[in-house]
């Protein structure tokens, strides 16, 4: 720690201090968490306007209260890409809301989005004092963190964080995703020349095809991206690195380091009789038709089927947004068909709670073994199989067992299949040399992200097979600081 740091640190311990004194812990804890507004939920059901409506002024400064200014915030432990989550918070307390909006920049490129689609539950939020030592609600640490940066876009004065003078390095990301945007941004920063090939025509990856508007819209990450454009960093688009152009082809171009973070992209089925019929499909394909090429939108074209009896299979996030979505779009059954029981279930209990008071039908214990069709090869029905649950499984979660004779028929006229999805193999077959795992992940140093091929790096769903857009992010920010380690030394 250099002594101006020191400086900083020792100021910004007094500043906090002196807010403790201000507002006593026992007023503090005696606060309850403020309840973000929400779109009255049958409204909401037939639109594609987000559900939550963000904290006035007045709610995020008494959230921001609530915080204890602990000692050793362990809030800080629990997020992937290491957000100074009291520094920012103070800001909202003491209604410095652009103040907070640049502390959060300066280690997130991506504050609007991550306020809105990061699980904190189980992040930041589940290593807050109130949650390990006192059993009440954690500080809202996610409806902070977007009131932050939705108040700075509001404001109409956005903070471009500071760029160092340029160090001469040229490094190439592949996918515009949350991992890519955040190594990005990082990478710029540090003054290195920066270009993000994404093969689709929009940038933003999966915060662009695979998340719905009511949940994050689209001009929102657009606007997370103009600030990364005017910090210098180049995108393009059309440019599927792997076929457009090789990575040698890159390397002959002066690219010294490639960060991979394609994503997983290729949709998994479940392999039974009958999932070839129409009406049956991906939920990556499905939600990539609605939200990248808008055929939510009457003026459009992009067909998509829209059914009245939709069954989504699976139970993760993804799932989620696909049966909202189907309600959205005039779905009069939408139901989501679970194997195990709804308290396995990996989505976010926020979301599950918004689909079901959209009137989603939770079918758990249920999983399908067959479909059937109408004389034109379109999917009319579908048999499930009841389950119960048996010991835990290497997930911890206790393993799903078919009930024997509990088989019955359930009408249907689209089926959205979202049980997982697998790396794009499009890069690792490019590179054969490249160390790859049996599920077809690329193999990386956790700590740096770097792989067998040394100018190499690659995180987010590449590596993991699928995970939160935080933790993706964290990957990219530990992978330029990889990078940039390794182009140094390469230099010298």
């Amino acid at each position: 720690m250099t002594y101006q740091d020191y400086l900083k640190e020792q100021r910004e311990l007094a500043w906090r201090a002196e807010l403790r004194k201000q507002i006593p812990a026992k007023e503090r804890t005696s606060k309850e968490r403020v309840q973000m507004p929400e779109q009255d939920a049958h409204k909401r059901s037939s639109n594609h306007e987000e559900v939550n409506l963000g904290l006035t002024a007045e709610m995020a400064v008494n959230e921001a209260q609530r915080c204890l200014d602990c000692v050793t915030p362990t809030c800080v432990e629990g997020c992937p890409v290491g957000i100074n989550i009291p520094g920012f918070i103070k800001c909202i307390e003491t209604k410095d809301f652009l103040g907070a909006a640049k502390v959060l920049k300066q280690t997130n490129a991506l504050p609007a989005v991550c306020g809105r689609v990061c699980p904190q539950e189980i992040q930041c939020e589940s290593k807050c004092f109130y949650t390990i030592k006192m059993n009440k609600p954690a500080v809202a640490i996610g409806n902070l963190e977007r009131f932050a940066a939705d108040y700075e876009r509001e404001s109409g004065t956005i903070s471009i964080p500071e760029v160092a003078a340029p160090n001469g390095f040229k490094v190439a990301v592949i996918g515009s995703g949350p991992a890519g945007l955040a190594a990005a941004g990082d990478l710029i920063k540090a003054g290195c020349k920066v270009t993000v090939f994404e093969a689709l025509h929009e940038i933003g990856g999966v915060l662009k095809y695979g998340i719905p508007e009511f949940r994050l819209p689209n001009y929102m990450v657009d606007i997370e991206i103009n600030n990364l454009k005017q910090m210098g960093v180049e995108f393009i688009t059309n440019f599927v690195v792997g076929s457009t152009a090789s990575i040698q082809d890159l390397r002959d171009e002066g690219y010294q380091a490639f960060f991979v973070s394609s994503g997983a992209g290729l949709p998994n089925f479940m392999k039974i009789p009958g999932e070839n019929y129409s009406g049956i499909l991906s939920s990556n394909e499905y939600l990539t038709r609605v939200n990248l090429m808008g055929a939510a939108k009457k003026e459009y074209d992009t067909p998509v089927f829209l059914g009245k009896n939709v069954a989504v299979i699976g139970g993760g996030n993804t799932a989620m947004d696909s049966v909202r979505t189907a309600k959205r779009l005039g779905a009069e059954r939408a139901m989501i068909i679970y194997r195990r029981s709804m308290d396995e279930m990996p989505a976010r209990k926020e979301e599950i709670h918004h689909a079901i008071e959209e009137g989603v039908e939770f079918l758990c214990l249920n999983n399908p073994i067959e479909y059937f069709a109408d004389n034109k090869g379109y999917v009319n029905k579908m048999r499930v199989q009841k389950m119960e649950l048996g010991e835990p499984d290497v997930s911890g979660r206790r393993k799903p067992v078919p009930m024997i004779g509990s088989e019955y028929d359930i009408d249907v006229d689209l089926v959205i299949v979202s049980v997982g999805v697998s790396p794009n193999p499009l890069i690792p077959s490019s590179l054969p040399q490249l160390e790859m795992s049996k599920w077809g992940t690329i193999v990386v140093n956790k700590d740096t992200m770097q792989s067998n091929i040394p100018d190499i790096f690659a995180g987010g769903d590449i590596v993991r097979g699928g995970a939160t857009v935080i933790l993706a992010m964290g990957d990219g920010r530990k992978a330029a600081q990889g990078i940039l380690t390794y182009l140094q030394e390469q230099k010298k």
